[in-house]
């Protein structure tokens, strides 16, 4: 059970400010302190934007990373960096990112980055317990979908066996640097269960988080993918049922939102096991969700599991959405559940 029923909390991104956007573009401008104040205000800003907002849980926005999972591949060992992707121009899609050739065996020396995002991120808070501060991680299956496989990794259940201890350190170096609430993204998952054995992708997340079961309160993100905006997969949650409810883990996150609150059903499944965040927030859309709606996602939502298990976030992270809008959203969204736990108290 959530330490606060009916919490508000995020996936991870925020939209990088403007200026962050064009100081990345002359990087080669600027010194070591430079940049390093660059990341620095880059997540005080989202920080800001976030305690404004009146958020339970806050993350450092993912602001010294390109997109949620792109940059982890500059961290790793035996890769062939694309320099550019197979196609730039016309409507966004995968294909625009790059893709790395597997070249030898997958190490990762340094670590993945994450541990010092989080330092980084108790340094400059404003509390390091109030509001609560969350990591987030790739999980290997995820980050395994661009890379191509290669050498004595055939395919990308290999390459994502080759991924997964790497990972599994980095959650255990984020527990011992003293992060109490981390979750491990998986959104491949979701998009691709309706095609691939639910039961395998169960049995590779919980080998992945096992050394961190009950030493910080746990979670993964499922959607169907929001790459500029856009969804990938197969927008239903039904072929992850009953197999994701074994997963070893404190809360799963479900995209509702912009899916208006299709197999909301899934939500009473999920109480029946794990704590349920529920996407109520679209970060697809520019209509800016006003409290009063909110609130009403959030009495639908309590009709199908008690308070005690329930959080409410955006539907994934708010990279994609400008940051005037994401602003907005998530100070009505937490205004919106303000109103329901004040009629519930009532």
């Amino acid at each position: 059970m959530i330490e606060r029923p009916l919490r508000t909390t995020v996936i991870g991104s925020y939209p990088l400010p403007g200026w962050v956007e064009l100081a990345a573009a002359h990087l080669d401008e600027l010194g070591p302190d430079d940049r390093a104040e660059l990341q620095d205000d880059a997540v005080i800003a989202a920080v800001h934007d976030q305690v404004a907002a009146g958020l339970d849980v806050i993350s450092d926005g993912e602001q010294t990373r390109l997109d949620f999972n792109l940059s982890f591949y500059g961290f790793l060992d035996g890769v062939d960096l694309e320099v550019e992707p197979r196609r730039r121009f016309g409507p966004p899609a995968h294909d625009q990112r790059g893709r790395h050739a597997v070249t030898g065996p997958l190490t990762a020396s340094r670590g993945l980055g994450v541990v010092d995002e989080y330092r980084r991120l108790v340094r400059l808070a404003p509390d390091a317990s109030t509001p609560t501060l969350k990591a987030s991680v790739p999980g290997p299956y995820t980050l395994s979908g661009r890379l191509v496989p290669g050498g004595e990794l055939p395919d990308r259940w290999a390459v994502t066996e080759a991924l997964l201890p790497i990972v599994r350190a980095e959650l255990q170096a984020l527990v011992a640097a003293g992060c109490a609430e981390i979750t491990v993204d998986e959104p491949s998952m979701s998009c691709y269960a309706h095609r691939e054995d639910p039961e395998r992708f169960v049995d590779i997340f919980n080998r992945t988080v096992a050394p961190v079961v009950g030493r910080c309160r746990l979670s993964t993100h499922l959607c169907f993918g929001n790459y500029k905006g856009r969804a990938v997969g197969l927008r239903r949650y039904s072929p992850m049922f009953p197999a994701f409810h074994s997963m070893t883990l404190d809360e799963i996150h479900v995209e509702m939102a912009s899916r208006e609150l299709a197999e909301l059903e899934v939500v009473a499944e999920i109480a029946e096991h794990h704590d349920v965040a529920v996407g109520i927030v679209d970060v697809k859309s520019y209509y800016v969700e006003p409290p009063d709606l909110i609130a009403d996602r959030v009495r639908q939502c309590l009709r199908h599991a008690s308070a005690e298990r329930l959080a409410f976030a955006p539907d994934c992270g708010l990279s994609q959405t400008a940051r005037w809008a994401a602003r907005q959203k998530l100070a009505n969204m937490v205004a919106g559940v303000r109103i329901v736990r004040d009629e519930l108290a009532g």
